[in-house]
């Protein structure tokens, strides 16, 4: 992708830091002669990015409600990738959903926008019949980085999956707190599975800086 330097200097003034094949495009077409000023051209490119990215937080935001499972599921991945706090809401009622796995990646897009407000709607999952949901739910507490939920990660620590084990070791290590060293010692020296061993002193070195475990 080849731009002119008078270009490549526009995009960085209006923030294109990674120019698509089509705003390169449009920024050729700009600077060919009669075409239209190129900052002006980049404005219009962004104008028109936002506007498409408006259009499809809302789209997805709708399609969770959808009555095919695919559609909530491409909804709940993508407004987990939004980073707009619009989709905290309708990830939180997706929570609730019927299936399985739309249960699990909307915990995951949760997880993936740091807002606290989905920390209390999250701890119910942590008991869900379904392991990927458990799982799910311990990954987002744990990106979330939020107190309120070292207690309740910490019986999963017991949990018959060792992923799911896995998965509470590691967000208890996320979120550094003392609380949880007890039960992750506890659960060191019952626990079978090396993968979760591993996963449990690793938690312990990065809540208690020791690294001996």
């Amino acid at each position: 992708m080849h731009l002119s330097s008078a270009a490549g200097d526009a995009l960085l003034r209006m923030g294109v830091f990674a120019p698509t094949l089509y705003t390169a495009s449009a920024i050729r077409s700009a600077e060919e002669p009669g075409g239209m000023g190129m900052e002006r051209s980049v404005k219009r490119l962004m104008e028109d990015r936002e506007k498409r990215r408006e259009e499809n937080i809302k789209k997805y935001i709708e399609q969770l409600e959808h009555e095919s499972t695919p559609y909530r599921l491409r909804a709940a991945e993508a407004l987990g990738g939004c980073a707009d706090p619009r989709a905290v809401e309708p990830l939180i009622a997706a929570l609730d959903d019927l299936e399985n796995e739309v249960r699990w990646v909307a915990a995951q897009a949760l997880g993936k926008l740091h807002d606290a407000r989905a920390v209390d709607p999250l701890l119910p999952l942590l008991t869900d019949p379904d392991r990927w949901a458990r799982r799910g739910a311990a990954w987002a507490l744990g990106e979330i980085g939020d107190p309120r939920a070292v207690e309740p990660l910490l019986p999963l620590l017991a949990d018959r999956k060792k992923d799911v084990r896995m998965a509470a070791a590691d967000a208890l290590g996320k979120l550094h707190d003392a609380r949880s060293v007890g039960a992750l010692s506890g659960a060191l020296e019952s626990e079978e599975e090396p993968e979760v061993r591993t996963a449990i002193r690793r938690a312990l070195r990065e809540i208690t800086g020791e690294i001996g475990f």
